[in-house]
C-alpha cells in the first residue's frame, strides 16, 4: 500500500502546478492534462472506507470534442470535400493506418492504373503524445491523390490548385506554397560534393531549415554528419534561393547545377509547372524554394508544402522572384504537404509494376486548431445545429398543434424543432432560439389557429408577420435561402 503522506504531498505539489497554470492562463489542454494527474493522485489516496474514487478520463493521447468544436470540424470537412469533388475525385476506404501506404497497396492489389481519389479518416500512431503541442495518438488524416500515366506536371499543378482553393476558402490567413523537386536536391548535393551515401542524411538536415537557422544546420552537417566545410558552404548558397519560373531558368544556366542531368530534369519540370500555375492563377502564392526537402524517402519528383505566414505578405516579392530570400514571409506552421511518389506502388506489386502518383495531405488537425482559436477570439457565435425554425406556442394546451406543424415542416424537408414540454413559456422558447442561433420562430396561438395563419418571427430583428398556413413552408424556404 502506498504511503498516504507521500501521496498527500504529491497532491499538494500537483495542486500548485494546476493553480500556477490557471493563473498564467495557460493552454486549456495543458491545464486539463495536469488536472487529470491531480485527480489520479486523489483517487489513489481514496476515501476513509478504503474505496478508491473512479476517475473518468479519455485514453492517453486522445480527446473529446464538444458540439462547438464539432461544428467547426464539420465546416472544415465540408469545404475540403466539396473542393475534392469539384475536381472530380472519388473516395475509397482502406483499413485504419497511415493513408498513403494503404492507397499504394490498394492500387497494386487491384491492378488499378489510374484514379483520382480522396480519403479522410482517423489514423493512429504509437508514440508519446504531446497534447499541449497538438500531437495525439488518434488524429485525422486527409489525403488527395492522382494516380496514372499522364503528361508531365498537369496533375501536379492541379494538386497545388486544390491546396490554394482549400486554404483560400477556409480563410485561415495569408499563406504561401513552397515547391521544390527531389531530383534538384539530389543533383545539388552531387555537384556540391556530398557523397552518395550521405544524400538522405544531408537531406533530412536541410529539412530542418524551417525550424533552425542556417548556421545550426551547417554545424549539424559538418560536425555530426561529417560533411566538408566547403560542401556545406556550397549547399548554403543554393538553399537560400527562392523564386519562380525565372529562378528555374537561371539555375538551368548555372555552371554547377547544369552538370547534373537529374537536376536539369527537375528544373525543366519546375519551369513547366509554373507555366501551368500561371494558367491556374495561383503563382502569387507559390514560391520555388530550394531549401524545401520533405523528409519522406518515397518522393521522387516535385515536392511542396503550404505554410501560413506571420506577416501580411501573400505576394511573392519581385526580389524573391529573382532568387533572393524574402524576410517578410515568415512561416507560422505547415498546413499541407505532398509531392510525386512514382515508385511506391511498385513496392507492393509482385512484378514491380509502377503507377505514377502525385498527391497532397492536408494538415487537418492544425487547421482545426487554427479555426477553433479564431472562433474563440471572435465575437461571432458558432452554431452547433442547423435548425431553421422553432415551432412555438404563445398559450397553454397547444402541444398537439405544435407537433402537427413541426411534422408538416419535417415532411417538407425543413429543419425544425419543438421544446419537449407541454406548456413551455414563450419567453423560454425565444431565449432558446437566441442561444442556439435559430433564425425563425413559427408561433401558434388560439387566434392564429382560428384565422388559419402562423405568426412568423425573425429572431434577430423581432419582426413578426402573419403567414397563411398553406404558404408557411414556401415563406420559410424563401427567408432561409436569403440568409
Amino acid at each position: 500500500m502506498e504511503d498516504k503522506a507521500k501521496i498527500q504531498e504529491a497532491i499538494k505539489v500537483q495542486g500548485e502546478v494546476v493553480r500556477k497554470l490557471k493563473s498564467e492562463k495557460a493552454n486549456k489542454e495543458q491545464i486539463d492534462e495536469e488536472v487529470a494527474k491531480l485527480l489520479e493522485l486523489k483517487a489513489r489516496l481514496g476515501g476513509d472506507d478504503g474505496k478508491h474514487q473512479f476517475v473518468l478520463k479519455t485514453a492517453k493521447g486522445t480527446r473529446d470534442y464538444n458540439p462547438k468544436q464539432m461544428a467547426i470540424r464539420e465546416k472544415v470537412f465540408n469545404t475540403i470535400i466539396n473542393c475534392f469533388k469539384r475536381h472530380g475525385a472519388e473516395t475509397i476506404d482502406t483499413p485504419v493506418f497511415e493513408l498513403k501506404v494503404p492507397f499504394a497497396r490498394y492500387l497494386a492489389m487491384n491492378k488499378i492504373t489510374n484514379i483520382k481519389r480522396y480519403h479522410i479518416a482517423k489514423v493512429y500512431r504509437r508514440d508519446n503524445p504531446a497534447m499541449t503541442r497538438g500531437r495525439y495518438r488518434e488524429f485525422y488524416q486527409c489525403d488527395f491523390d492522382i494516380a496514372g500515366q499522364y503528361d508531365a506536371m498537369i496533375p501536379d499543378a492541379e494538386c497545388l490548385r486544390i491546396v490554394h482553393e482549400i486554404l483560400s476558402e477556409l480563410d485561415l490567413g495569408d499563406f504561401r506554397i513552397k515547391v521544390n523537386d527531389r531530383r534538384i536536391l539530389d543533383g545539388m548535393f552531387a555537384v556540391c560534393g556530398v557523397p552518395d551515401d550521405k544524400f538522405r542524411t544531408i537531406c533530412s538536415t536541410v529539412d530542418k531549415l524551417d525550424k533552425m537557422p542556417w548556421e545550426d544546420v551547417k554545424k549539424e552537417m559538418v560536425n555530426e554528419k561529417g560533411l566538408s566545410e566547403e560542401a556545406a558552404e556550397q549547399i548554403g548558397e543554393y538553399v537560400s534561393m527562392q523564386g519562380g519560373k525565372t529562378l528555374a531558368e537561371r539555375l538551368l544556366q548555372d555552371h554547377k547545377i547544369s552538370q547534373s542531368k537529374q537536376a536539369c530534369a527537375g528544373l525543366s519540370d519546375i519551369k513547366l509547372l509554373f507555366s501551368y500555375l500561371e494558367l491556374f492563377h495561383i503563382t502569387d502564392k507559390v514560391v520555388f524554394d530550394l531549401s524545401l526537402a520533405r523528409g519522406l524517402d518515397y518522393y521522387t519528383g516535385v515536392i511542396y508544402e503550404a505554410l501560413l505566414t506571420q506577416a501580411g505578405v501573400a505576394q511573392i516579392s519581385t526580389e524573391a522572384q529573382n532568387g533572393a530570400t524574402s524576410e517578410e514571409n515568415v512561416s507560422v506552421g505547415s498546413v499541407a504537404g505532398g509531392g510525386r511518389y512514382d515508385g511506391l506502388v511498385g513496392m507492393f506489386d509482385p512484378k514491380g509494376r509502377k503507377v505514377p502518383c502525385v498527391g497532397v495531405s492536408i494538415g487537418i488537425e492544425r487547421i482545426f486548431s487554427i479555426m477553433e482559436q479564431k472562433a474563440e477570439s471572435s465575437a461571432e457565435k458558432v452554431r452547433t445545429t442547423e435548425v431553421q425554425v422553432m415551432v412555438a406556442s404563445a398559450q397553454k394546451n397547444l402541444l398537439e398543434e405544435r407537433l402537427k406543424l413541426v411534422t408538416e415542416l419535417w415532411n417538407a424537408g425543413i429543419k425544425a424543432e419543438v421544446m419537449y414540454k407541454k406548456n413551455p413559456k414563450l419567453l423560454s422558447q425565444l431565449q432558446h432560439c437566441e442561444e442556439s442561433g435559430i433564425p425563425l420562430v413559427a408561433i401558434l396561438g388560439e387566434q392564429e389557429l382560428k384565422d388559419g395563419v402562423v405568426k412568423l418571427r425573425v429572431v434577430a430583428t423581432r419582426e413578426e408577420a402573419d403567414i397563411a398556413r398553406d404558404h408557411l413552408i414556401g415563406e420559410i424556404r424563401r427567408r432561409t435561402s436569403e440568409a
